[in-house]
């Protein structure tokens, strides 16, 4: 859908005025180190739909963290990849977190600053719809690497109501997204919780009744050695070009997860999905009809998908046959297992089916308060939905007690501080 606010109850100005734009620093790939003590970067390959990978993030020597100030991200930062900026899931755009590491920008990613009149929050409710990205997506250059400058996006224009409005605008959509990562730590939880259970049965081996159970050689007794081809059946996912995409109510998995929508499933009920291009050998659950795409398998079996699921996020799915890229079906299937029986598998789903149900129920909830919110957003950012004289309670994300952002980097996010180097960053 395309959001436009030329006609606006508020006047729409030039992003460049109202924020710095800031590249990143053009950090020496060979002093990255992978120690967990140092300064974690902030990368383009890093950088997703709404969060940044930190566990696959490469380090700089915590010792010249202070020498390069202008390059720091602090708590309320957007950062958003001007490299290959636009990807099949969504515009590439995140934001630093109250409670996320110290980190140091790199380049071809920017840091966008509010300052003035326009408020961080607000800006980052901006950044991350659709009106945003509508605008960014044509414009987008580049044949081998798609980039965007940061002149293109100081030359976007944003709604500008009273700094009043703003916060409110943005305390309305911060309640949506605090309940939506809420769910998520909760579905997190739950999955977290199941997989417990599962290695406790089927891989530590202290299933309900092994005391009472004969092992031989440590292995239960009437436990069998199975390969993975003889459970299970990996199958092709179909090619789907985004011009053949009609979206709607049936997600679109590839090897990094959903990554769109379909109006049509190629699955018809819940399945699991392997990544067997790309991300190889990622698992993902889907809870309702799907359209796997051909970078993944998806999984034929009569067995329960909650133990399919956990079974398959522990097998070893290296490729060590480089004639044949991505996960080979033959290796993956040559996989050796304990298999414990039938009855047991089924006494782990009566266990793990109702916490993947709560899983689900949040997940749906989900869903429905991110569509709620994105109603929401171009009414409230237009001024067709008046929110200057409502009384509105501010989130706790939003309140500055509870960010703890102190003095001296509050400071930095109105400002950027003069180069630490005289090495320049690459070019915005």
């Amino acid at each position: 859908m395309i959001m436009s606010y030329d006609i606006s109850r508020y006047e729409v100005e030039k992003l460049d005025a109202y924020a710095s734009i800031q590249p990143g620093f053009a950090f020496k790939s060979e002093r990255f180190t992978d120690n967990l003590d140092d300064i974690p970067l902030v990368k383009g390959e890093n950088v997703h739909q709404g969060y940044i990978d930190w566990p696959r993030a490469k380090h700089w020597p915590l010792d010249e963290y202070d020498s390069l100030s202008r390059y720091h991200l602090v708590a309320g930062d957007i950062v958003l990849a001007m490299d290959r900026p636009w990807v099949t899931a969504g515009l590439k755009w995140s934001y630093i977190k109250l409670h996320d590491p110290k980190s140091l920008l790199v380049q071809r990613v920017a840091r966008i600053r509010a300052k003035g009149k326009l408020d961080q929050d607000y800006l980052r409710h901006i950044i991350s719809s659709d009106y945003f990205a509508n605008y960014l997506q044509p414009i987008v250059t580049g044949i081998n690497v798609p980039h965007i400058s940061g002149k293109q996006i100081g030359d976007f224009r944003i709604p500008i109501p009273d700094l009043g409005v703003q916060r409110k605008i943005a305390a309305i959509l911060s309640a949506y997204d605090d309940l939506i990562e809420t769910n998520k730590r909760r579905i997190a939880l739950l999955e977290g919780m199941a997989e417990e259970i599962y290695r406790e049965w089927f891989v530590r081996m202290r299933f309900p009744g092994h005391k009472k159970t004969k092992f031989v050689k440590g292995v239960p007794e009437g436990w069998e050695i199975k390969r993975l081809g003889d459970i299970l059946q990996l199958a092709y996912g179909k090619a789907l070009t985004e011009s053949d995409r009609e979206p709607g109510e049936f997600p679109v998995y590839g090897s990094g997860g959903i990554i769109g929508s379909h109006s049509r499933p190629f699955v018809k009920g819940k399945g699991i999905v392997v990544g067997r291009k790309g991300n190889v050998g990622a698992v993902y659950f889907s809870d309702r009809g799907f359209f796997p795409i051909d970078t993944v398998f998806y999984v034929i079996s009569a067995l329960p998908l909650s133990f399919q699921f956990f079974l398959l996020r522990t097998m070893n799915f290296i490729n060590n046959d480089a004639a044949v890229p991505g996960l080979n079906r033959n290796q993956a299937y040559a996989n050796q297992l304990f298999y414990p029986g039938d009855k047991l598998i089924e006494n782990f789903a009566q266990v793990a089916d109702p916490i993947f149900l709560m899983k689900h129920q949040l997940v749906q909830q989900n869903s429905t308060l991110i569509k709620t919110r994105n109603l929401l957003l171009p009414r409230l950012i237009s001024g067709k939905l008046s929110v200057a004289d409502l009384d509105i309670q501010f989130p706790p994300s939003m309140r500055e007690e509870i960010k703890g952002v102190d003095q001296k980097e509050q400071e930095l996010r109105v400002e950027p501080q003069p180069p630490a180097t005289s090495q320049e960053a690459s070019k915005p």
